[in-house]
């Protein structure tokens, strides 16, 4: 079930480079998306959850969706599991991937790669993910697609400082005139 979040902090972009995830499995692209508890959005998506879990397994969808919940093999879980890792406290987080490079957009609309700086970890974004039922040899679980993420807005960068630009940077071209003399 295809969900858009709106106005989420990005942690972990994967957007890119398609990598392994904690060094195993085949390369993926992915992203974390942090959204505050009190978000009027989280009802929407743990909707969709539920409906996922429902549609997948019938009567059992309820019980089964409570299980992984408990189990912590859900895409949507609490960020205070993870408080050591900044931004996490008090917000929620969905973990998204895929196998295939996501959209990667703009403010404007338009594709942005990797050395545009942006999307960065710490940024808001906007995403938009699918959120299937998975039941096969490897376990029970409501996982999330990552289907593509837009540029909303700068944020504290999580690497600990803020992403650079030109004008940090004084212009040297009348100094580099001026060397040449020497």
């Amino acid at each position: 079930m295809k969900v858009l979040i709106k106005n989420a902090r990005l942690a972990f972009p994967n957007l890119f480079k398609a990598e392994q995830i904690m060094g195993e499995g085949d390369p993926k692209f992915g992203a974390t998306f942090l959204i505050p508890k009190n978000s009027p959005q989280l009802a929407q998506i743990e909707a969709a959850i539920k409906q996922v879990a429902t549609e997948k397994w019938a009567a059992k969808g309820e019980a089964n969706l409570k299980a992984l919940q408990a189990g912590g093999k859900t895409c949507l879980r609490d960020g205070d599991s993870k408080a050591d890792y900044a931004g996490f406290a008090d917000h929620m987080f969905i973990s998204a991937n895929t196998p295939a490079r996501p959209l990667v957009i703009g403010t404007d609309r338009a594709p942005l790669i990797a050395e545009d700086g942006k999307p960065y970890a710490g940024c808001y974004v906007n995403a938009t993910i699918d959120i299937w039922a998975q039941d096969n040899g490897f376990g029970k679980r409501i996982n999330a697609k990552l289907l593509g993420v837009q540029f909303y807005r700068d944020g504290d960068a999580f690497s600990g400082g803020a992403v650079s630009t030109a004008d940090d940077f004084e212009d040297l071209s009348a100094e580099d005139e001026l060397a040449d003399l020497f």
